[in-house]
């Protein structure tokens, strides 16, 4: 029988660790690794447009939004390693109920599940792991998760895939059961017998509601409103109207409550309202950017799945290394130097990407992708960092969470909205080019007919060579706006170089201090995508 106190050792400690590094990987990864299927998983559910797949990504990332908090209070009600264990047992159910989802109607609810329970294995995995950890060692664990948590941006999208070119889309979800049930069981057989300190709080049902209808709300009306024209649509609009009454409902019951499921008087102190408008910023703009790029590589590029994943895999070289020590450079480096340089280096990447005017080669794409990943892996800790500075114990918990959530929930945010800017702006580069083209801009420069005698020339009809320049020019248009995705988060960041410098000096940590569990906890939780 194991006390509270006793830790795991030898063979069962490193175990363990394995069985949860796994875990947590297994839970990040079905963000990114989806979002290379979606062109396979739209064709499977009935056919439906991609941007109707792009749902269960959405979806998915508002449930871990929500779990985070659900997993704070269930973990001090029925203890840590149960509520772990019992949550990969739904992770696998619900991952069935994706591999084996016939509709798109079925599948988007069964995703937002699915993300529920990963937002409750991601923190228990990093606090049990940190738990375990020797007093001594638990700064190398923070360093191990950073690694980890770079891993469903790089592997995770390989990965994804790898299995929908080989095998079959639907083999991501059940590679969650195969790996999560026996993870789920070795964990509990480690600590079972295990007594629990129970930490039974208030759970603020009302103020989770709220947030829920607000934040599925207005992900909602992101997903659907190019396919359903917006506020023209009565369903739509209806949503608009119960998140408007909503919002404000939210703040003003937080506002009274002593245990908020998302407390807004953070936001009185003034380095975490700066750090985290410019994170939950930085963060919808790389998230959005990396989703739809990953699906224009194959739809608009004609990149097979496994060649998208291994762009993305590419990033690995300089984050995996970067990211471990990165959270170091924090306690000696004044903060707002290291977010604001970060913010612009995004800012140059994003532009670099967004000059290619053609169908870019593997290797032209690498080369930015290279320094996408290194200024990826040193995004999440300056911020956060300065966002949690001069808290006490208990709200830096409560902060760390939070932060972690708005990322999360604005990431999905910028997955739609980066798609309506490229939505939005293709006509206009199309009819910029038919004017170019037909000579209606330029008379002296009309090729149109010229290129219709050479389409001719080589044995296609009238009609085949017109459809044929009008397949060029949606296709270069919806490049040209692509790129104009890649400008505008370039100046989105070049904003947040500069806002970021409205946070008041840090004060660097003397380095002899050493971290408490606390503030160790505090930092993984912040640091995860």
């Amino acid at each position: 029988m194991l006390t509270v106190d006793e830790k795991l050792t030898g063979w069962r400690f490193l175990l363990f660790n394995v069985a949860v590094a796994v875990g947590n990987v297994i839970a990040l990864s079905n963000v990114p690794g989806y979002t290379v299927l979606v062109p396979y998983a739209a064709g499977s559910l009935q056919g439906v447009n991609p941007s109707f797949g792009t749902w269960g990504t959405t979806d998915h990332m508002m449930g871990v939004v929500l779990g985070l908090p659900l997993a704070r209070w269930l973990a001090g009600r029925y203890g840590d390693y149960r509520v772990y264990c019992w949550a990969f047992v739904a992770y696998a159910v619900f991952s069935f109920a994706c591999a084996t989802s016939e509709t798109i109607w079925f599948f988007v609810p069964m995703r937002f599940l699915l993300g529920l329970a990963g937002g409750i294995i991601l923190p228990l995995g990093q606090t049990l792991v940190l738990t375990e950890l020797p007093e001594k060692y638990r700064v190398y664990g923070v360093a191990w998760w950073g690694v980890l948590s770079m891993a469903p941006f790089t592997l995770g999208v390989f990965m994804g895939g790898f299995w929908a070119e080989y095998v079959d889309w639907r083999m991501l979800f059940y590679s969650n059961i195969i790996l999560g049930l026996p993870i789920a069981g070795l964990v509990f057989a480690l600590f079972y017998g295990r007594p629990v300190k129970r930490r039974i709080v208030r759970f603020d049902a009302v103020g989770f509601a709220l947030i829920a209808v607000t934040l599925v709300g207005v992900q909602t009306i992101l997903n659907q409103g190019n396919d359903f024209d917006w506020f023209g649509s009565a369903v739509l609009g209806a949503v608009m109207v119960v998140v408007v009454v909503a919002f404000p409902a939210f703040i003003l019951w937080e506002l009274g409550e002593r245990n908020p499921a998302l407390d807004v008087r953070l936001f009185r102190h003034r380095n975490y309202a700066v750090a985290t408008f410019c994170s939950v910023a930085g963060f919808l703009v790389i998230q959005g950017t990396l989703s739809v790029f990953v699906g224009q590589l194959q739809t608009l590029l004609g990149y097979t799945s496994s060649l998208a994943g291994l762009v993305y895999l590419t990033m690995a070289v300089f984050a995996a290394p970067v990211v471990s020590v990165v959270h170091l450079l924090t306690k000696h480096i004044e903060l707002r130097y290291l977010a604001s340089l970060n913010f612009i280096g995004f800012a140059v990447t994003l532009t670099w990407l967004g000059e290619y005017d053609k169908v870019a080669s593997f290797d032209q794409i690498t080369a930015p992708m290279l320094f996408f990943g290194f200024f990826l892996a040193t995004f999440f800790a300056p911020p956060a960092a300065i966002a949690v500075q001069g808290l006490p114990g208990k709200k830096l918990i409560r902060a760390a969470e939070e932060l972690a959530m708005l990322r999360t929930a604005f990431g999905a945010y910028g997955i739609t909205s980066q798609a309506v800017v490229q939505f939005r702006r293709a006509p206009f580069h199309q009819l910029g080019m038919a004017d170019q083209l037909g000579g209606r801009r330029f008379p002296s420069l009309d090729v149109l007919g010229a290129l219709m005698s050479k389409l001719q020339d080589l044995g296609m009809s009238e009609a085949v060579s017109r459809l044929q320049v009008s397949r060029l020019m949606r296709q270069q248009s919806l490049l040209l706006a692509l790129d104009d995705a890649f400008y505008f988060g370039a100046f989105i960041f070049v904003c947040l170089a500069a806002i970021i410098w409205l946070a008041r000096p840090a004060h660097l940590d003397k380095p002899a201090k050493k971290p408490t569990l606390t503030e160790l906890q505090a930092e993984e939780l912040m640091e995860q995508p």
